[in-house]
Formats: structure tokens, C-alpha cells, sequence
């Protein structure tokens, strides 16, 4: 017991003598491996006398290692000795009654946001942050959230090393006040590593990419601020610039261009409303597209889809419904705006067409309160594929739920208008198309396979809601008697205008695939098709078998087995 009190007032002399002398505590090792003994002595005897002794000077230390942050840009690193000091406050906190939550707030605020490209700080940073994962989240529930573009600058900058780590934190930066502006940072990672390798490159050697983004932020703040001014006061526009702008280095970053602070920024303040082009970020991500890209940004083009993943899989499960409606907007927003890269392009939006889809599922009445950006999402069809092929999953969606549900007529009334209009534009552009167009195939497999979606979706969407029933035949109808339309949509109008004519089969066939209570003479359970057997079935069923049944049969003979 001796040895360990020598001990530990050997250590605890070491702090006071670091507290009182004019030199930055980092820079002397001994100090970082004295809070670590300290805090294992405390560990080990469980003594608030002795971390009542203890406190007082490390607390000290922290304190003076902070100031010396705003000292100097660069020099000895701060985070392993804060991060330590740290662990310190939040295991013993409550003995001294310290508030740990000012500490962890001013070492994300100060210190992180200089060195989070320094790799053993950001090592240790997710270290600390999982060991402490269910205190954070417990205790300082809006921590994580409110620092989370910081930590995905830390992370887009060493994905490398610390997949794993990160992925174990992602979910706790997930909050209400964090759900809607993480999605497009996540979205935006890529552009967010050609802001920081832009940085890297014009601050040049010897200095961390944190410490210049932190000085193109202070001296950013001014020019912002008259930028602002300027526009209140002539209606100019943030970022407008004349003709100089064109000459000055392409390796430097234009400290006033407003989406560039926007990316570069440490913490939540709520999603962008101003979320304008940028000449200097467009040049910079076309190079970035169409050069040669480094390892960064080949790892993080590989990490946006597993954190959207996560991202979606949390919201699925913890979200309330109020989040996932105001979600769906922008994700519809963002769907045909992302960084420019093929296979990057391909999987995000598999990822956000999947989780739409998977909404829907979960609560059918989102396609009713969201009608009118589905509505204008539908509009958008012929602009380009990736919102033709949104068009297509919502035309499914609104026909499989029946536009929210039996009990929203009037949604289902304006969805079922919209489906019309994009119909009847499709087959006059169709018609147009085979007179002057017959050899452009392509178009046409894409406007078939379009019009195929339309048509079930007004079908489906009937049968929903049966006041809709005389329009969807007139509809139909004109699709029929279209006879240079593709034969796969006609052939899919006529079977439907046929299964229209018997309510019940209507049903089983068109009708939800939930189990309802809602039944019409003759409605089928295919669930009972193995045993039951039928004397009658109408004959567009059977792929156009005409002539009355040679013999019974079950259902099991008609529907096609996997």
C-alpha cells in the first residue's frame, strides 16, 4: 500500500509541476502516462478521498491544455492527453460532482475538429467513444448528433483503420435532431473527402488539414457576413463573383463560396435550406469524376452505401412516422443528385428506392399524406433514368397500397388523375414515336416498360377504390384500341379490362396482397389454391384458353409455381 501511495504521489507531482509551468502539457509524454496510472489507482482502491485529491490537478492539466489549443495552430498533439483526462471525468464525475458534458463538448469543439486527420487521435477517439457508448447515449443523449459531421470528417478521412470501430458508433448519431441533415451528409461524403484533399492540397505541407479548415472558417466568417449583407441589401447572391474568379489558382478554395463551408463545418445546424451550386465544387467534383482518384476517395465510395444502410435500417426500426414522411421528400430530392460516379450512383440509389418501397410497406397512408411530391415526382418521368426509374417504383407503390388505403378517396382520386395524364402523354408520344422514331428501340422498351407500370397502377388503384372503376376502363380502353401501342402493354389493358368484369377474381388478383375483410362473391384465397377445386374460372385467366372446361381443376393448376 506504500509503494502504490509513493506511487501515485509521484504521478500526482507530476501534474501540479505541468499545471503550474508555462509549457503546453502535451508535449511532455510523462504527463499523458501519469492521468493514465492516476485513473488506474482510482480504479483500483475506490476511493473518493483519493480521486477527490486527484481531481483538482487533472482537472487543471485539461484546462491548460485547451488554452494552448487557441495558441497555436499546429505543434504537439492535444487529443491522447484530453481524451484520458476524458475517461477520468466521466468514470468519476459523479464523486467530485463534475459535469463531464462542457469537457467532451469543448474537446470535440477544439480539439477534434483541428486533429481529426491525425490517425491516432482518431483511433483513439473511436475507442473512447465505444468504450463509453451506452454512457454517452444515456447521459448526453444529443452529444453524438450534434457533432456528427465532424466525426464523418474523421472518419472519410481514416475509413481505413477504423471501419469496424465506426460502424459500432454510427448508430448513436442518429437522433430527431440529427435524422434529416445526416442523410444528405451521408449522401455528400464524397464531395465532402474533394473538399478536404482540396484543403490539403492549398495549405501545403506541415500543417493538419483540421488547423486550415479551421482558419478558412475564421476568416470566412467575416466576408460570409457581408456577403450576406450584400445580398439583403441588392438581391445579389452568395459565391456571385465577376470575371477575376476565373483566374485565381485552381488549388485554392474560395473561402467565401458558402457550400464549401457547408461541408467543411463541425457541427449540426439543421439542414441546409440554401443548397445552391457552386462553380468551384462543380469544377472540383468533375475532376474528381473524371481524373484519377485516390485512395480516400475510392475508400469512401465504398462507405456511403454501408452507412446508408445502417442509416435506413435504424429508421425502419426507431423512427417515428412523422420523421420517415418528412424523409421521403428529400431522399425523392436527392435521388438524381449525387456525386458523379457509375457504380456509386447505381448502389445509392438501389439503397433509396429499397427503403421507399420499404416505407410504404410499413405505413401504406404515407403515400396519400405525401401525394403531391409523388405527384410531381411523376411528372419528372420523361427527365432522365434515374427519375424515370423513381416514376416506376411510385406508379407500383400507389397501385399495391391503393394510394394509402380504402379510406383515402380524395388521395387516391389526385394519384389516380396523375396516372391518367402521364398515360395518355405516353401514348400519344408513342404513337408519335413509331411514325418517326422506328428505330430507336431503347426509347421505346423504356416507354413500354413505363406504360406497363401506368397501367397496372390504374388497374390496381380501381380496384381499391371502385368509384374509380368507370375512368380506369375508359382509360384501359383507349390503351386496347391503341393497337401501336407495345403488344406487352396491350396484351396487359386487355387481360385487366377482363379481370374487370368479374369483381371477385378482380380482387384477388388486382386487390391487396394484405389480408383484408373485404370480400366480393367470388373472391379467391390463393392461400387455399392446393385444395379447392372450382366447376368455373374465366377464361382471360388461363392466357386466353377459350371454350368451356374439359375438366375440373384446382387452383394449383393455374397458378404458376416457383
Amino acid at each position: 500500500m506504500n509503494d502504490q501511495e509513493g506511487d501515485w504521489n509521484y504521478h500526482l507531482r507530476i501534474l501540479s509541476n505541468s499545471a503550474r509551468d508555462s509549457t503546453d502539457p502535451a508535449s511532455d509524454p510523462s504527463v499523458l502516462q501519469s492521468v493514465k496510472k492516476l485513473h488506474g489507482f482510482c480504479k483500483l482502491e475506490n476511493s473518493d478521498d483519493l480521486v477527490a485529491r486527484i481531481y483538482p490537478q487533472i482537472n487543471k492539466v485539461f484546462q491548460r491544455s485547451v488554452a494552448s489549443l487557441s495558441q497555436s495552430e499546429s505543434g504537439t498533439s492535444k487529443g491522447l492527453l484530453l481524451l484520458a483526462i476524458l475517461q477520468f471525468f466521466l468514470d468519476f464525475g459523479d464523486m467530485v460532482l463534475h459535469d463531464a458534458d462542457p469537457s467532451l463538448r469543448t474537446f470535440f469543439h477544439s480539439c477534434l475538429s483541428r486533429e481529426f486527420s491525425d490517425a491516432a487521435v482518431a483511433e483513439a477517439t473511436c475507442e473512447f467513444l465505444i468504450e463509453n457508448k451506452r454512457k454517452l447515449l444515456a447521459s448526453f443523449p444529443n452529444l453524438l448528433p450534434q457533432f456528427f459531421p465532424l466525426l464523418l470528417k474523421l472518419i472519410a478521412w481514416n475509413w481505413e483503420k477504423l471501419e469496424k470501430s465506426f460502424l459500432k458508433i454510427f448508430p448513436g448519431l442518429i437522433s430527431p435532431g440529427s435524422f434529416l441533415p445526416l442523410f444528405p451528409s451521408i449522401l455528400d461524403l464524397p464531395m465532402l473527402v474533394v473538399a478536404l484533399e482540396k484543403v490539403e492540397r492549398s495549405s501545403g505541407s506541415g500543417s493538419r488539414v483540421g488547423g486550415s479548415i479551421a482558419s478558412i472558417q475564421k476568416s470566412a466568417a467575416p466576408e460570409m457576413l457581408l456577403a450576406l449583407m450584400d445580398e439583403a441589401y441588392t438581391g445579389s447572391t452568395i459565391g456571385d463573383g465577376g470575371d477575376d474568379s476565373e483566374s485565381e489558382d485552381n488549388n485554392t478554395i474560395d473561402v467565401a463560396d458558402p457550400l464549401f463551408l457547408e461541408l467543411l463545418k463541425d457541427e449540426n445546424d439543421g439542414l441546409a435550406e440554401r443548397h445552391r451550386p457552386s462553380p468551384a465544387l462543380n469544377t472540383a467534383l468533375q475532376a474528381a469524376a473524371s481524373g484519377p482518384r485516390s485512395e480516400r476517395m475510392m475508400q469512401t465510395l465504398k462507405i456511403a452505401p454501408r452507412l446508408l444502410d445502417v442509416y435506413f435500417s435504424v429508421t425502419l426500426r426507431d423512427a417515428n412516422d412523422s420523421l420517415i414522411c418528412a424523409l421521403i421528400p428529400l431522399l425523392m430530392a436527392r435521388n438524381s443528385t449525387m456525386f458523379p460516379d457509375k457504380n456509386f450512383s447505381h448502389e445509392i440509389r438501389r439503397r433509396l428506392l429499397e427503403f421507399v418501397l420499404a416505407a410504404f410497406q410499413k405505413s401504406p397512408n404515407f403515400i396519400a399524406l405525401l401525394k403531391k411530391p409523388i405527384i410531381d415526382r411523376l411528372g419528372e418521368a420523361y427527365d432522365d433514368p434515374a427519375k424515370r426509374e423513381l416514376a416506376l417504383q411510385l406508379c407500383w407503390a400507389i397501385g399495391e397500397y391503393g394510394g394509402g388505403g380504402e379510406s383515402h378517396k380524395e388521395a387516391a382520386r389526385e394519384l389516380f388523375e396523375s396516372l391518367e395524364l402521364l398515360l395518355y402523354e405516353n401514348l400519344s408520344s408513342s404513337r408519335l414515336g413509331l411514325r418517326q422514331e422506328s428505330g430507336n428501340g431503347s426509347r421505346r422498351t423504356t416507354q413500354s416498360r413505363l406504360l406497363c407500370f401506368v397501367v397496372t397502377a390504374i388497374a390496381k388503384l380501381a380496384t381499391y377504390h371502385r368509384e374509380l372503376l368507370p375512368r380506369a376502363r375508359v382509360a384501359l380502353g383507349k390503351v386496347v384500341r391503341s393497337r401501336i401501342s407495345d403488344a406487352r402493354v396491350w396484351r396487359r389493358a386487355h387481360d385487366y379490362l377482363g379481370l374487370m368484369n368479374e369483381p371477385g377474381i378482380c380482387w384477388s388478383v388486382l386487390g391487396p396482397s394484405r389480408v383484408s375483410e373485404k370480400r366480393f362473391p367470388g373472391t379467391v384465397n390463393w392461400s387455399e389454391g392446393g385444395d379447392k377445386m372450382v366447376a368455373h374460372i374465366p377464361f382471360h385467366i388461363l392466357s386466353e384458353q377459350g371454350g368451356p372446361p374439359f375438366h375440373d381443376f384446382a387452383l394449383s393448376d393455374v397458378i404458376i409455381k416457383n
